[in-house]
This record gives C-alpha cells, sequence and structure tokens, in this order.
C-alpha cells in the first residue's frame, strides 16, 4: 500500500495536480505517525490490516469535519473535505453495502456462538479481523446489537 500511495504521489507531482497531491502527502504523513507510534512501543511498522484501519479513521474524520461546515455554513470547506476523502478511498477497498454487511454479521455470530448483547465484543471483533477496511463498524455494531438484542 505505501508504494501505491507513493506512486500516485509522483504522478500528481507530474500531473500538477495540487489538491490531490496534497492529501496524498497527508497519508504518506499519517503511515510515518503511525511507524514512529509502533517503534516507540517496540512494534514493527504497521502493515497494510493496520493502515486500511488508519485510511478509515481519516475518512471518518473528514466526514464529521464536513458535516460541521456544511452545519457551519461553509459549503467550499466542505467540498474540499470531500474531496480528500474521494482520494483517500481510492486506496481502500470496496465498501461492503448493507445487505453484505448483515450477512457478514450473521455468520459472525454464527462463528462465535454469540447469544446475548454481552456476546457483541466477540462478534465485532471476529468481523474487524475479516472485514478492516470493507466495513463501516459504526454502522455494523448497531446491527450486532439489533441482531443480538
Amino acid at each position: 500500500m505505501r508504494e501505491k500511495v507513493t506512486e500516485q504521489v509522483k504522478v500528481a507531482m507530474k500531473a500538477g495536480d495540487k489538491e490531490r497531491l496534497s492529501t496524498l502527502r497527508l497519508i504518506q504523513a499519517a503511515f510515518k505517525d503511525r511507524d514512529i507510534a509502533n517503534r516507540g512501543a517496540g512494534k514493527e511498522a504497521a502493515g497494510d490490516d493496520e493502515l486500511l484501519q488508519l485510511l478509515a479513521k481519516m475518512v471518518k474524520q473528514r466526514e464529521e469535519s464536513a458535516k460541521a461546515f456544511d452545519d457551519g455554513g461553509r459549503p467550499e470547506l466542505a467540498a474540499k473535505e470531500r474531496e480528500e476523502i474521494t482520494v483517500i478511498r481510492d486506496f481502500m477497498p470496496k465498501q461492503m453495502d448493507a445487505a453484505e454487511t448483515e450477512a457478514a454479521i450473521r455468520a459472525a455470530i454464527a462463528e462465535t456462538g454469540a447469544a446475548s448483547v454481552k456476546d457483541m465484543g466477540k462478534v465485532i471483533a471476529r468481523l474487524r479481523e475479516q472485514y478492516a477496511g470493507r466495513m463501516d463498524f459504526g454502522r455494523a455494531s448497531g446491527v450486532v446489537k439489533g441482531l443480538l438484542g
């Protein structure tokens, strides 16, 4: 994934696409920050699954910012945040739709033997293992709670 981002930085530089280049550099900086944090904790450099989680977090932050800008009457800043989301999502796998998410949740519930809301943690942990970066876990936790409740 790092190589793909680096390659896209080169492409954006050659094309003179300053907005895309800016977002790509933010992604690279976030990757380096995570690696530095891991080194401080005695871990290895972040793997692709950890980087996917980081990208998902970046998308969520930008979605929240865009909503705040919309609410504050600043549509131009909201549009910039949404452009950054588009660039970041280029590096993430396709997101699961509602039907795929529910099917995956039902399978995880069956695999873990979850019977009540108390078992929700096991189900979410299984989903994070299998679908990191592909599933919105905020929405998924609501579905899990509904199915187990």
